[in-house]
């Protein structure tokens, strides 16, 4: 499988279960899970690139991601 489609599974996965998260109103597992897509898709990318002696990367504490944009809006949506 390319790595683009391993990483487009991933997402998909992760965006299922962060809608779980935001629908039972648990909007601290909905940020977990976006932070752990991250840190999930970066090591996949490092194994596959064979540079996992690079992780791990040192990021800014707060990095905006698609997927965090998605928690954000659903958060914004449930408070209206």
């Amino acid at each position: 499988m390319r790595l683009v489609d391993e990483l487009n599974v991933l997402h998909d996965s992760y965006v299922t279960a962060v809608n779980i998260a935001v629908e039972q109103n648990d909007e601290n597992l909905a940020e977990q899970l976006a932070q752990a897509y991250d840190d999930e898709a970066i090591r996949l990318i490092a194994e596959r690139e064979g540079k996992t002696h690079l992780l791990p990367i040192t990021r800014p504490r707060r990095v905006e991601t698609p997927l965090r944009r998605l928690v954000a809006r659903l958060r914004a949506s449930r408070a209206a």
